[in-house]
């Protein structure tokens, strides 16, 4: 699949893609909760480019307005599609899109949830259902039987992958790490695989999705989650893996200039850690917007954020309810490139 590329998270975008949260999804007992959430960042996403919202039914839909244009949030800028889906985490439901010579190409993974861990047949058919709901624009679908989430890759736009071992090796056990790369640089049209070994958050579903861990800033810049607490659990797996990110070399042969993200106070919810990461940011058309959890680290997280992004307004969501679910904003959320909407 040489004649496309995967574009990078920074390049200009159609739209965002997410799914309003309803009593059907993992999130009903908290429901009021993660609205706000919700309400909070399509008011961010629209101040820079279109949200397109997928809702269960008009009924849901009407709700969805309601509470938006309470919040005053521009309607306008706000596309609902009618889908069904098990949850609302189109990161790694939602199409991963290429740009080729003639429009787009939808690659339509299969979603698993997580391994099994979750019922996901409808999310699995969401891409299929938004194309026929004819959301797409100069667009083939092309399904892959094999199971690969969004949250699970990352790309600089030119050619490198950047994705953990734990996760794909739990998908795909009997796959040596050269079978995996051969799949994914053929697929994702990536000239190289780059895989951290080590990196994990408690609490995480995902089997150490990258979009928690590690994210590339620019084709020669990495955003990394750090720990500085010697007595948290998680400290000795990511300082080993800001290890490995400063022995990996650019395309061009080079060291990757790292951008350090601080480390929030453990958060506990009924007796279990939560999975907060700062790495877990949604780029968008002239801004960044990312996680604040209420945690004394949010500032610090912005400043890193706005020198690893120059030029890009920095926006601040309150997540800390996504975090119940083991996710955050980029886990939520799915750019879709300038054009193919």
């Amino acid at each position: 699949m040489t004649d496309a590329r995967l574009p990078a998270e920074w390049e200009p975008q159609s739209a965002v893609l997410l799914a309003w949260p309803h009593e059907g999804t993992d999130w009903a007992e908290r429901l009021a909760d993660v609205e706000t959430t919700y309400v909070a960042l399509v008011a961010a996403i629209t101040r820079f480019e279109p949200a397109i919202v997928c809702v269960a039914d008009a009924a849901l839909e009407a709700h969805a307005r309601d509470v938006l244009a309470a919040a005053r949030v521009e309607l306008s800028r706000v596309r609902f599609v009618h889908a069904q889906y098990d949850d609302t985490w189109l990161r790694d439901s939602g199409p991963i899109t290429l740009r080729t010579a003639s429009g787009f190409r939808l690659l339509d993974f299969r979603f698993t949830g997580w391994g099994g861990k979750f019922e996901a047949s409808r999310d699995d058919a969401l891409v299929e259902t938004l194309e026929r709901e004819g959301l797409f624009a100069h667009a083939d679908r092309v399904p892959i039987p094999f199971a690969l989430e969004g949250g699970a890759i990352d790309t600089d736009g030119a050619g490198t992958l950047l994705t953990t071992w734990q996760c794909l090796n739990q998908r795909h056990p009997q796959a040596t790490r050269e079978e995996l790369s051969g799949k994914l640089a053929d697929w994702l049209s990536q000239e190289r695989v780059l895989w951290l070994e080590h990196g994990y958050l408690e609490g995480d579903d995902t089997d150490a999705h990258i979009d928690t861990l590690a994210r590339f800033a620019s084709a020669d810049s990495i955003v990394f989650q750090s720990c500085d607490d010697p007595a948290d659990s998680h400290y000795p797996h990511l300082r080993a893996m800001a290890g490995e990110l400063t022995v990996l070399r650019t395309a061009a042969g080079e060291p990757y200039r790292l951008f350090e993200l601080p480390w929030a106070h453990p958060i506990i919810d009924e007796g279990r850690r939560l999975a907060a990461s700062y790495a877990n940011f949604l780029i968008v058309n002239g801004a960044v917007l990312a996680p604040a959890y209420g945690d004394a680290a949010d500032e610090p997280a912005r400043k890193v954020l706005a020198e690893a992004f120059p030029g890009r307004e920095i926006v601040m969501v309150p997540c800390r309810p996504l975090i119940w679910q083991n996710g955050s904003l980029h886990c939520i959320t799915m750019q879709l490139p300038e054009g193919v909407v």
